[in-house]
């Protein structure tokens, strides 16, 4: 096996005066390239999300490659990627996060044509530079990166990866090089990211939602109150912005006033301010992929039988059984555009923090405002188990 190259590592800073005017859009998004997480420790984290979400190892690059300041283990299922990246030595930066945040998403990067001509784009707009463009480079062509900052201490890396057809990234070698071949139980049938929802504190929602306006060109494509998502005891605001090809979709939430501490106000208090609340992942059988994933251990948010009851008067006909919908414990929503099936796991880990959504689009592009009441009740009493309510 070829030994890591430092120098691929470190890269080559690219001269952005060169960059050639854009034609399209500088801004253009083509998708979610990956979404990075620094988790305690990646091994177990890699394999907890291969066994448990059914997730394929595809990449490695740590000690073994002779990468000596973290380790990081590439996942995917069908167009879905993660990085699980844990530090090697108590004293560097991602520790450090770890030690703040828990385990928690870093960075959700974005495929684009241009590297250059979207970081330029984004900083002279009013986006902070985190890692200028640079150039990566090995026997399987030339990777270009850089990153921007968003609320807390996310990112979003920029990533052109066009020409490159090495197994992930320059430095990364095939899981298979490093590990022995281990079967994992196989894809549940999740597809791709369906949209990722930030957390962020009192006050700063509208910040954000301008942000994504003035400096990555996205669209409000959806407005949420606190009258739109409350119950007796606390609310909550959310606003969701998207992209111009509709690619990335990503709900900002804010906490609201209410009688005791809403989800998201427990959220900041665990995850120490800011950040990703949570990943949904898009599937085109939702019985099959909850039905997997319960039975490999994923924990679910539970409502009342009696949310059911409901169903077919405010939701009308469906093509899925009801029965085997209200036995998953699988939220239903419909509106002009169709309608939506949605699921939200408990929290992935300790801190009442990250956690995941499953989610089944037919026709609907909403967010399953019908449920939001039946949902939020749901993780009141998780708050209240906790004592955090």
């Amino acid at each position: 096996m070829k030994k890591f190259d430092e120098a691929l590592y470190r890269g080559k800073t690219i001269d952005c005066s060169k960059a050639a005017a854009a034609g399209a859009d500088p801004l253009a998004i083509d998708g979610i390239d990956y979404i990075e997480l620094y988790v305690a420790n990646a091994r177990q984290a890699a394999f907890f999300y291969c066994q448990a979400f059914g997730f394929t190892p595809i990449a490695y690059r740590g000690p073994e490659t002779g990468f000596r300041e973290a380790a990081s283990y590439v996942v995917r299922q069908k167009k879905a990627t993660f990085i699980l990246t844990s530090a090697l030595r108590a004293g560097h930066p991602i520790a450090q996060q770890v030690m703040l945040h828990g385990d928690s998403v870093l960075d959700v990067a974005f495929t684009v044509d241009s590297c250059e001509q979207f970081y330029l784009e984004a900083v002279r707009r009013g986006a902070r530079g985190v890692a200028v463009p640079t150039l990566y480079e090995d026997e399987h062509g030339p990777l270009k990166h850089a990153s921007i900052a968003i609320y807390g201490h996310n990112v979003h890396s920029i990533v052109e990866r066009k020409n490159y057809k090495g197994v992930f990234w320059p430095g990364f070698v095939p899981y298979e090089d490093i590990f022995p071949k281990h079967t994992f139980p196989g894809d549940v049938g999740i597809v791709a990211i369906d949209h990722v929802v930030g957390n962020v504190e009192l006050g700063a929602m509208n910040t954000w939602v301008k942000f994504y306006q003035d400096v990555l060109g996205f669209k409000e494509m959806l407005h949420f109150s606190d009258k739109d998502i409350s119950t007796e005891y606390s609310a909550l605001m959310s606003k969701v912005m998207r992209n111009g090809t509709g690619k990335v979709k990503f709900p900002i939430n804010e906490p609201a006033v209410g009688k005791r501490k809403s989800q998201i106000d427990e959220y900041l208090d665990f995850h120490n301010g800011p950040g990703v609340q949570h990943v949904a992942l898009i599937t085109g059988d939702i019985l099959k992929t909850v039905s997997a994933l319960r039975n490999r251990g994923v924990q679910f948010l539970k409502v009342p039988k009696t949310y059911y009851d409901e169903v077919p008067k405010r939701v009308g006909t469906i093509k899925q059984d009801l029965a085997i919908i209200a036995d998953l414990g699988i939220l239903v929503d419909r509106d002009d555009d169709g309608y939506l099936l949605q699921l939200f796991t408990k929290p992935v880990h300790d801190r009442p923090t990250l956690f995941f959504e499953v989610i089944q689009r037919e026709g609907s592009q909403g967010f399953g405002a019908g449920n939001f009441k039946a949902l939020f009740e749901a993780i009141e009493r998780e708050q209240a188990e906790r004592g955090n309510l």
